[in-house]
């Protein structure tokens, strides 16, 4: 898994998988999901991060694994 902060285009992105994307779906306004030609989903895309975190919040990731 890759998690990739680009604050030039204000977007927060988690690929989970490696997989060639085929389609993708804007499920709600701003998060975008990326299906593989499967319909698994390979990525989630967060756009307007900055109005959804604050600067602390993201240049602090925390992993909790159950």
């Amino acid at each position: 898994m890759r998690i990739i902060l680009d604050k030039e285009s204000d977007a927060l992105y988690f690929r989970l998988d490696e997989a060639r994307i085929a389609d993708s779906e804007e499920i709600k306004p701003g998060v975008i999901v990326d299906y593989d030609e499967n319909d698994r989903v390979v990525g989630v895309e967060f756009l307007n991060i900055s109005s959804r975190a604050s600067e602390e919040q993201l240049n602090s990731f925390q992993l909790q694994l159950a």
